[in-house]
């Protein structure tokens, strides 16, 4: 059955690779189909599947490839985006494209692997793929191949509707860095394709933050602009049915501010001093009251960007307090004149906002990392009128591609994109979005990305990134 399985397939792959926009003529070819599937060849370097078009007929050749290596039986396959073993000449630029490990990366499940660096033809796959007792019917195969497979995924059933799902996934991907796709029929298929892989998974962050609150007392809510990581932190307060005490942190936040400070009387003819507690303080004593009357109200302290200030000037020996296990102990930190505490209330919660895209802040130091949870929010795609999707998209197309795992984090996010009409839309990108990537490129962050974004911009508002 196998020789059949394998024949069935090779089909079953061509005829896709046409629905996907693949030409086959001799004077406007969009690949090389190889293929070494003789009796012999099967699990010691037998293969079949698409390489560069300008690749010969035969022998060793180069850049990426769609490679399907098949066993002597019906199990146990690989299907992978491969290199030639004569490594790279037109793809190397590609392959340090982040967005093509990211995409490929989505495409594998637990019998997959993805290396971290798609254009390392140095480094082998790991022991626990390659000796997966799976595939040992192709382990010499793998092991001829073993780093020029910066991508591929175990087919247990290759004649299994599911893993059909993962060849055609494999395939669609391929034929999107390739650039089959022609007209409106092939990039719907492309997306029917990889649909079930790349779709973004739906998350209740209010729900998901909320159980983390109250699990960890303490957490920071960090993303780009536009996230709605302050908006957040409110719903939940409100979620709660707690009262909500609210700071923003700035640079010249001090201990005096947030704590106890001591300030001038300025309703005095004589020069007098009188304390003055911060909304710590406030927090705490209000927490305290409830608590004291066996209340079941909480209290949540919104601190809005966090890591703006100096943290140790800001919280001086009260840092030992964020803890989210401490109990009771016999060390009392005096916070404020008559006020000694040993640990923070129970029924006092913290939830503090950083944005991941302000880069002339310090990175937020361990100690504090220790004591709070932390958790992203992403931009995403929300249900409103006024919501402009596919300026959304093609940001989010243009991040996906170009930015490293770091520039992901300045991605505008969905607030970005809300208004009331098309004339505010365009002059929220103009005013908006277009200096801000400005900013981003002359810090030389997404460099790569500079010629897709001024194409965005000419078309959408008719102005260039420079002039």
């Amino acid at each position: 059955m196998s020789n059949t399985l394998i024949k069935e397939t090779i089909q079953f792959v061509k005829d896709e690779a046409t629905k996907f926009g693949a030409k086959t003529s001799d004077s406007n070819k969009s690949y090389v189909f190889r293929e070494n599937i003789s009796e012999d060849a099967l699990g010691d370097g037998g293969y079949f599947g698409f390489i560069s078009p300008d690749e010969a007929q035969s022998g060793a050749f180069s850049d990426f490839s769609f490679v399907i290596m098949p066993s002597k039986d019906d199990k146990g396959w690989i299907v992978t985006l491969g290199i030639g073993s004569l490594g790279f000449k037109n793809d190397y630029e590609l392959a340090n494209f982040p967005g093509l490990r990211r995409l490929f990366s989505k495409l594998i499940d637990q019998d997959g692997f993805c290396k971290t660096d798609l254009s390392d033809i140095e480094t082998s796959l790991p022991k626990n793929i390659t000796g997966r007792e799976e595939i040992v019917g192709i382990k010499k195969t793998i092991d001829s191949y073993t780093k020029v497979l910066p991508v591929i995924q175990i087919l247990k059933e290759p004649s299994s509707e599911t893993d059909r799902k993962k060849i055609l996934a494999f395939l669609a991907a391929y034929a999107k860095i390739r650039e089959w796709p022609t007209n409106k029929d092939h990039k719907k298929a492309i997306e029917e394709a990889l649909r079930d892989f790349v779709k973004e998974k739906d998350i209740n962050d209010q729900e998901m933050v909320k159980n983390l609150l109250l699990e960890r007392k303490y957490v920071v809510l960090q993303g780009p602009p536009g996230v709605g990581k302050t908006r957040l932190a409110k719903k939940i307060s409100e979620d709660l049915n707690a009262e909500t005490f609210f700071v923003q942190f700035h640079a010249e936040t001090s201990y005096s501010d947030f704590i106890y400070g001591i300030r001038p009387s300025i309703n005095t003819k004589d020069l007098s001093y009188e304390g003055e507690e911060g909304v710590l303080i406030k927090a705490i004593k209000k927490a305290q009251e409830l608590e004291k009357q066996e209340s079941k109200e909480n209290v949540v302290l919104i601190i809005d960007e966090i890591n703006r200030a100096n943290l140790s000037n800001v919280l001086g020996p009260f840092f030992y307090l964020f803890e989210y296990q401490q109990e009771q102990s016999e060390i009392n930190i005096e916070i404020a004149p008559g006020l000694k505490i040993s640990a923070l209330p129970k029924n006092l919660f913290v939830i503090a906002t950083m944005n991941t895209a302000d880069r002339s802040l310090a990175v937020v130091d361990f100690a504090l990392r220790r004591r709070f949870a932390w958790y992203s929010l992403q931009p995403k795609v929300i249900k409103a009128p006024s919501f402009y999707l596919n300026d959304f998209l093609e940001f989010k197309r243009i991040f996906d591609w170009f930015a490293t795992s770091n520039e992901m984090a300045l991605q505008p996010g969905q607030g970005y994109f809300i208004a009331d009409s098309e004339d505010k839309m365009v002059n929220r990108i103009k005013y908006e979005l277009l200096p801000l990537i400005k900013e981003y490129l002359q810090e030389g962050l997404l460099a790569s990305a500079k010629e897709d974004f001024n194409n965005y911009f000419v078309n959408r508002i008719k102005v260039p990134l420079y002039e």
